[in-house]
């Protein structure tokens, strides 16, 4: 059989593999490709499970509004109906009555083709995405103080070549296993690893120091740790006067800060949040006696455990104040930088399925951006609509009488993934419309009206863009059941219905070449890199402009100047407020959720693949509020939250704090009770962290609890 080059259809790192078999397909390492050098987690190894799957949809479907109850279509009347029902009511209610929402797994050109469908096609400016719930936070931040966001703005390797790594709020070795390696090489050649997190996860076991923190604390830590290295005269006072600005009012702002204020706020000993400063201001290959050596390489890695709070820009800002402090951004295998969640979170936001921006990471308010976009489109500037709705917002909004009327989704299952699912689920049911583009029946396209049956990863080919800013190409390795389409003739065949000023081609890397000149000269520029040019070097960094002589891409950015038009990074004063909701009588724990190893995001593709272990949710504690509450490991359990109540198994463990409990996210029910208070920088969810109750759960007669494996 002949083998087919690709990459994992789960997170970030996009591991690559090999692919082949015709009826059923067989994955094999490439171990040629450096992100994970032929090392794959279980998700990986299984993800061809889903090829040939009875629960593939091969068919549109039309849903009887008063039987619920779904019939085959052909796609002409699916589309014929979608574009009609679109047209009614934009004539009615006008172009924002249609919403669209993308998500973070699409591939770039798919991402581009949304936001090109709704601002050229329906001239909506009602378009987001599910990655506002990933690294929003991250990116505003990053924005804010370099200048410029690009997850990790260096080649993930670069861990394993550091001194001292701190990572906030990421449980790296469940989430993204094959990059676990690293942290053990860094440790072999001597370095440290730091982990914050309120659980005691695989990857705090991998650590030299653990620290454990209240939820929705990190942010007083990180002032903390900065309010010792300012007391402690470790600030690297050369590199904050030439290369940053804003520093005299953040060493101020935190001289408040002092440890044991840190340790009534976090949980975090005093004695610990010192011993954590000295840990990044120490100092390495000192040449002998009177030599103090060079400052330690520090590298702050920050994940959806600190991002995804009402606070979490502001608690990325803080631990970049840290690194800057110490003069850590902008040296080599050193810094700031962010571990993606979704397979496509960096491009997804790169490329217009965002509602603030337009391809090229360009802001949709700026009139230059518009003019270059609008004039690769062949469309006038002024038709492209403005800023839209975030994520959540625009949730909220559907059917509502200033809210759109109709929604299309691709790549996203709301009803499990949204904060507050259950108002999000009563928003979905007041639409006039939902057309949902999925492979599965997943829970939002049971409650669609038409569903579209589209391609998945193996079936087609695109491009997408890792946490390292490295863009690789996934490739067609099997052909698709019939009657199933790509997401690019889905939106194709509804712009031709609805007479498009504007083509929308199908092939993809045509759509790729496009998506390089609307990007050309934008801060995220691909407009250097060809498909060609992925196959040759097994991925390009962006930026990578065009120029008459090849660019080699930017495996690592700030090594000479930030992205803010001055060359300099900023720091930003940030106060601690803690999470929108905390612990009370009524409410004492804090609930937090996360991932487990074996599932991914909502689990509509990985709980249908029979080689992972589907357990069901589960909530973890402590055996001390185990045994306050009477229960133990196994039994069922009853979490509640001011929005909603779910049951299911304990599972006791030392490794969480007596004061909180963990379920993780990817099962129905979840998102029911997490918090949907945002940000107000990125519109990021508080998803990690709300007060909630738990209790014994009293199951109806003859239900035998579930025992959870450990």
């Amino acid at each position: 059989m002949t083998s087919v080059t690709t990459h994992c259809p789960y997170c970030s790192l996009q591991c690559g593999m090999r692919l082949a078999g015709r009826r059923s397909l067989e994955v094999s390492a490439w171990e040629e490709f450096e992100v994970n050098e032929g090392k794959m987690c279980r998700k990986g190894w299984s993800a061809a499970g889903l090829h040939g799957s009875r629960e593939r949809l091969t068919t549109p479907l039309l849903r009887d509004r008063e039987t619920g109850e779904f019939r085959a279509v052909g796609w002409d009347e699916a589309l014929d109906l979608v574009a009609a029902r679109i047209g009614a009511l934009q004539a009615v209610h006008g172009t924002d009555a249609v919403a669209v929402f993308g998500g973070g797994g699409l591939t770039n050109e798919k991402a581009y083709q949304l936001g090109k469908f709704a601002r050229a096609v329906l001239r909506t400016s009602q378009i987001d995405y599910n990655g506002r719930w990933c690294m929003s936070s991250a990116a505003s931040a990053g924005t804010r103080a370099l200048g410029l966001d690009r997850g990790l703005p260096f080649p993930l390797a670069d861990v394993e070549r550091t001194d001292v790594l701190v990572l906030v709020g990421s449980n790296l070795a469940e989430t993204m296993p094959p990059a676990a390696r690293h942290l053990d090489r860094l440790r072999e050649r001597g370095g440290r690893v730091v982990v914050i997190d309120p659980r005691r996860t695989p990857t705090a076991e991998r650590a030299d120091l653990f620290v454990q923190p209240v939820p929705g604390t990190d942010l007083a830590l990180a002032l903390g740790v900065l309010h010792v290295l300012v007391a402690s005269g470790a600030v690297d006072a050369d590199y904050v006067a030439s290369r940053t600005t804003g520093f005299a009012r953040v060493r101020d702002s935190v001289a408040a800060w002092w440890p044991e204020r840190v340790e009534r706020v976090t949980g975090v000993a005093a004695a610990q949040v010192r011993e954590l400063a000295a840990l990044l201001a120490s100092r390495v290959r000192a040449g002998g006696p009177g030599d103090p050596g060079e400052r330690a390489r520090v590298m702050v890695l920050t994940a959806r455990g600190a991002e995804q709070h009402s606070t979490g820009s502001d608690t990325v800002l803080a631990w970049i104040n840290v690194a800057l402090a110490l003069g850590q951004c902008g040296r080599e295998y050193a810094g700031y930088g962010c571990l993606t969640g979704q397979g496509n979170g960096q491009g997804g936001r790169e490329h217009g399925q965002k509602a603030d921006q337009l391809p090229g990471y360009r802001s949709i308010t700026d009139p230059a951006a518009r003019a270059h976009v609008a004039g690769v489109w062949g469309v006038d500037p002024e038709s492209l609509p403005g800023k839209g709705r975030s994520a959540y917002e625009l949730l909220m909004a559907l059917g509502t009488e200033d809210g759109p009327k109709a929604m299309l989704v691709h790549g996203s299952n709301i009803v499990l993934s949204a904060p507050n699912a259950a108002v999000v689920a009563e928003r979905l049911a007041a639409l006039d419309l939902l057309v949902v583009a999925d492979i599965v029946l997943s829970e939002t396209a049971a409650l669609a009206d038409v569903v579209l049956p589209v391609t998945q990863w193996a079936e087609e080919s695109g491009t997408m863009t890792n946490l390292e800013g490295r863009v690789i190409l996934r490739q067609r390795a099997v052909t698709p059941p019939g009657g199933v389409r790509t997401d690019l003739e889905v939106l194709a065949g509804l712009a031709a219905r609805l007479g498009s000023p504007v083509e929308l081609a199908t092939d993809p890397e045509e759509v790729f070449t496009e998506l390089r000149a609307a990007s050309a000269g934008g801060p995220a520029d691909y407009s250097g890199i060809t498909w060609q040019r992925i196959r040759d070097e097994q991925g390009v960094f962006w930026p990578c402009p065009e120029g008459p002589t090849p660019h080699p891409g930017t495996p690592r950015m700030f090594l000479e100047r930030f992205g803010h038009p001055d060359g300099l990074a900023r720091f930003h004063v940030v106060e601690h407020r803690g999470p929108a909701e905390v612990p009370d009588a009524d409410y004492p724990v804090h609930l937090t959720t996360g991932r487990v190893l074996a599932q991914y995001q909502s689990g509509a593709q990985t709980r249908r693949i029979r080689d992972l272990p589907d357990t069901g949710p589960f909530v973890e504690l402590h055996p001390l509020l185990a045994m306050r509450l009477g229960t133990c490991d196994g039994e069922p359990v009853e979490v509640t939250t001011r929005r909603g109540t779910m049951v299911a198994p304990a599972r006791v463990s030392e490794a969480i704090r007596p004061d909180t409990v963990f379920v993780p996210f990817h099962w129905a029910g979840v998102n029911r009770l997490t918090n949907d208070a945002l940000d107000p920088a990125s519109r990021m969810p508080e998803f990690k962290a709300c007060a909630a109750r738990v209790a014994p759960a009293v199951l109806p007669s003859g239900v035998e609890p579930v025992e959870v494996p450990a």
